[in-house]
């Protein structure tokens, strides 16, 4: 009993050392708003890079990010056979299994894979470039099931291939073929089987911010969960701008399209209670949406804000709500870091000019804000909205092309996937 005892309030002492340790299983972590929970994370901050704990290689050309449950991680690769699923031990990086998952590795203008596999329980779901969602089994890469977005008549707004990460909310997975037989669609997580598609209606000739014509098809975000105005919903970033779908039945609820641009709609939104914040590149801008109760299990939209481009556009690297601000980067190329009041959008510092170059990809944990430019560059920026203060940046052990792909941290560790490689950083 005494042994009993000790054993326990030593786990509990080293759980409170460790910080609450915590897995990534999916794009921007367990809650899709690329914030992490873990503490202790930047006790020695300097301008030395953390310890290399490991570095994988092979694993294809690819922008996607990384999955991570339990000891393995997740990932997505085009390799010489075609764009694989991979996973890979967490405590030394080794390829436990690779499933190729096309004929030959698609290419739509950048080369490369972009869907982060969401894992839940014992599957992962994952979408290919050329349009597929698929299930496989965690274990060992086996096939489940897979649904061609054909079926939908799916469709991208412009040609950089399919870069949705699925959402498993419940008994279905969600995803966007982007098609006028489905623009979002609900499967039955265990089958594939379809629970309901969301059609919308045909826009016609109509013109963004820009004054350049919109387009039809999904964009290049992941779909969020909202309960605005009493109603779960399904917030989606897609061609013709942001949309509302009911949960329980697929019936489209709002669309605002003030974000919408002709070339590529990519960062996923932002939700805060009945609030949705949103942005893109392009010459394009952000938005602050608001929804109400509209009867019976309908919702209202209405705008509370809007932003010009030049003082706030997010291209791709995302955004990462903290306390009542927007930490991202601005600029359409740039990844310049600003932070934004969310109730008002008022500008709190920047754009600064930031350590690295390039777009920014972001990650919220243990009060500090981590960009990851484009150039490889890390910095960790005090969450901190009355200055901006860099408390620490490094150069990773490998950097090629565009660092693109987005960090996560689980168990204390930091994963910057770049290209074929994947380093992991120990924090702890």
């Amino acid at each position: 009993m005494k042994s009993k005892l000790l054993l326990t309030v030593f786990s509990i002492a080293l759980g409170s050392v460790n910080g609450l340790a915590e897995d990534w299983p999916q794009f921007r972590g367990s809650a899709r708003d690329s914030k992490s929970t873990e503490t202790g994370l930047w006790n020695a901050l300097s301008d030395a890079a953390p310890r290399l704990a490991w570095m994988a290689d092979g694993l294809g050309k690819g922008y996607a990010s990384v999955s991570i449950v339990g000891n393995r991680v997740y990932t997505s690769g085009n390799t010489q056979d075609g764009q694989a699923i991979l996973c890979l031990d967490a405590l030394s990086g080794d390829v436990l299994w690779s499933r190729t998952i096309t004929d030959g590795a698609p290419e739509h203008g950048y080369q490369g894979s972009r869907t982060t596999p969401t894992i839940a329980g014992d599957r992962l779901y994952a979408v290919t470039s050329d349009g597929r969602i698929l299930c496989l089994n965690t274990a060992d890469g086996s096939d489940v099931w897979q649904r061609e977005f054909s079926d939908w008549d799916g469709k991208m707004m412009s040609g950089w291939g399919f870069s949705e990460s699925p959402l498993v909310d419940g008994d279905v997975v969600v995803c966007t073929p982007g098609g006028k037989k489905g623009m979002v669609v609900a499967l039955n997580k265990l089958t594939g089987d379809q629970v309901w598609s969301c059609v919308l209606p045909a826009y016609g000739k109509e013109q963004g911010v820009n004054g350049k014509p919109l387009k039809d098809g999904a964009g290049y975000a992941s779909i969020m969960v909202s309960h605005g105005g009493g109603v779960k919903q399904y917030v989606q970033l897609v061609g013709r701008g942001v949309i509302g779908i009911r949960a329980s039945d697929g019936e489209l609820l709002w669309r605002y399209k003030y974000v919408a641009n002709a070339t590529a709609n990519i960062p996923t939104v932002v939700i805060d209670g009945d609030h949705i914040f949103c942005s893109t590149a392009y010459e394009t801008g952000s938005g602050l949406i608001k929804l109400s109760a509209d009867g019976a299990d309908q919702v209202k939209m209405e705008e509370v804000y809007s932003l010009k481009f030049n003082e706030l556009q997010n291209k791709h690297g995302g955004m990462v709500l903290v306390d009542g601000h927007i930490y991202c980067g601005h600029g359409n190329g740039s990844g310049l870091p600003t932070c934004v009041r969310l109730s008002d959008g008022e500008v709190r510092w920047g754009p600064e000019r930031g350590e690295g170059r390039g777009e920014a990809s972001v990650l919220y944990a243990d009060g500090h804000v981590l960009f990851r430019f484009q150039d490889g560059v890390v910095s960790i920026i005090k969450a901190d909205p009355d200055s901006y203060q860099v408390v620490s940046s490094f150069k990773p052990e490998y950097q090629e092309g565009k660092s693109w792909a987005y960090p996560a941290i689980a168990d204390g560790k930091l994963y910057l996937r770049e290209q074929g490689k994947l380093m992991c950083y120990q924090l702890k």
